[in-house]
């Protein structure tokens, strides 16, 4: 056998012995992770403690990967806080008023649905009109939750927070004014006690509204009675428009010295 048949034999023997060598290592050291990870397996399954530690440490780095990436807070559950209700999901006759009161006061309809859907619910429970609640928002507020008067009245209802601090405490406090369906719900219960107190609609609206000697509270009453009027045919299927039709004054031309025409004058 020539040196050179005997080099390669012995190259061949070597990379064979190589490659079974590395084959011994990789199986064992796979086996190794493989037992490896059935323990921390077992372990996590006896120690479930260990396990939710372990899941908040990596959900805490994938957050604090996210802020880094794009630099905005991860907050999953924000979407159950958010007061907003997709209007086609509501009944037609919620999803009209939803969608008129939308384009009327310029407020995205989503936010105006859950609006419309808790001031339904509410008026089942409480016998009152869903529709009065709705227009006394509109009037009082035009929809904005973060609305306050002079007075310190507040919130969608402009409810009078300080003379009615005790119908938040269930609420979290008084800061919950701000909370669209909380201040709906405080301001209906405040509407209720003034048509007892009142013993009737248009009187309750007088005492709500806080009228005084130089103001009877005859244009608030009138607004909101004229917009529940409009959202009721809202409701009931009809072509509503945002506005009454208001008359054009009719001013007659003035007429020449002596009492002639102008016209018969030219």
């Amino acid at each position: 056998m020539t040196a050179f048949k005997k080099f390669g034999l012995g190259l061949r023997t070597f990379a064979s012995d190589v490659a079974q060598g590395f084959f011994e290592i990789t199986h064992n050291g796979f086996a190794l992770v493989g037992l490896a990870v059935m323990f921390a397996t077992i372990t996590l399954i006896a120690r479930p403690e260990l396990r939710q530690a372990g899941e908040l440490k990596l959900m805490g780095w994938l957050q604090n990967r996210q802020i880094a990436i794009t630099g905005i807070a991860v907050e999953p559950d924000a979407i159950d806080r958010a007061t907003a209700v997709n209007p086609k999901d509501l009944p037609k006759q919620q999803a009209a008023v939803a969608y008129w009161l939308s384009k009327k006061y310029r407020v995205a309809p989503e936010p105006l649905s859950a609006l419309v859907a808790e001031a339904y619910e509410i008026g089942k429970r409480t016998q009152l009109d869903p529709t009065l609640l709705l227009a006394i928002m509109a009037i009082e507020s035009s929809f904005n939750p973060f609305a306050e008067s002079s007075m310190g009245a507040q919130g969608l209802m402009q409810v009078m927070t300080r003379v009615h601090s005790d119908k938040y405490e269930h609420f979290g406090g008084k800061l919950a004014a701000f909370d669209p369906l909380t201040n709906l719900r405080v301001g209906t219960k405040v509407l209720q006690e003034c048509i007892a107190r009142a013993g009737s609609l248009e009187g309750g609206l007088k005492l709500y509204v806080g009228a005084s000697l130089l103001d009877d509270g005859s244009s608030y009453i009138s607004k909101v009675l004229a917009e529940h009027a409009r959202l009721q045919q809202v409701a009931g299927g009809r072509a509503v428009p945002f506005q009454e039709p208001q008359p054009i004054p009719v001013v007659s031309p003035p007429k020449p010295e002596g009492g002639m025409d102008k016209v018969a004058l030219s």
